[in-house]
């Protein structure tokens, strides 16, 4: 919902740009039926670098989200914070949950291991020695996660969660760009992941701002 909408949780709100690991964040949001506003930054125009935005997170950086006052950014910080704000979408396994320790692991995997070694990989960077990588080897590292998804349908097995969208996001960024290999489990993945409606929605929404952005920029720029 992008409506600004107050519920018994308070109020929140989410700063997102089209095209960006925002997106994850605000099919996050559809899945768990979480009301909020919408804050949508034109990053063509710089405005997250100018200073209404900086004053809500100072790297200049989506996603972000508010909450009665509280800041939280970092994707997968608010990929935790809002499953567990929204329990009833089922999307979190609860704190004594068997499942919890293995969801957290997927969810910070990805920030501390996938995303370090991927950057390193594709900006053809050596990594750090293996005992100060925050990945140990990126081959480790890879092997690690396409066993767990040939093992399926999802990271905690049967059952689908935050974690799934987050990586589902992640991983059809990567294989539409060849940053990663298309190997069966991933491209598996990925399709049953981004075949759920709400990624429908979300992907037409997006590319609908994405569109606006461009030619709010054009305009700018013929006017100058």
């Amino acid at each position: 919902m992008a409506d600004s909408t107050t519920t018994a949780r308070g109020n929140l709100i989410f700063y997102h740009s089209p095209n960006t690991r925002a997106s994850g964040t605000r099919i996050l949001l559809d899945e768990l039926g979480a009301p909020h506003e919408l804050r949508v930054l034109n990053m063509k125009a710089g405005e997250q670098r100018k200073a209404p935005y900086l004053a809500v997170n100072p790297l200049g950086k989506v996603p972000a989200i508010a909450h009665d006052g509280a800041l939280v950014t970092e994707q997968v910080a608010i990929f935790i914070y809002l499953a567990d704000l929204f329990p009833e979408a089922g999307l979190a396994p609860a704190l004594r949950d068997p499942q919890r320790g293995p969801y957290l692991r997927w969810l910070v995997y990805y920030g501390s291991c996938f995303e370090p070694a991927m950057i390193d990989r594709a900006m053809k960077r050596e990594p750090a020695p293996p005992g100060m990588s925050p990945y140990s080897d990126y081959d480790t590292m890879f092997g690690t996660l396409v066993e767990a998804l040939r093992k399926g349908p999802y990271l905690l097995g049967e059952r689908f969660s935050a974690a799934d969208i987050l990586w589902g996001t992640a991983l059809q960024w990567m294989t539409t760009f060849k940053l990663i290999p298309e190997l069966p489990e991933i491209t598996a993945y990925v399709a049953r992941i981004c075949s759920r409606p709400s990624f429908a929605r979300v992907t037409a929404d997006d590319a609908q701002l994405a569109a606006a952005h461009e030619a709010a920029v054009a305009a700018a720029a013929q006017a100058s």
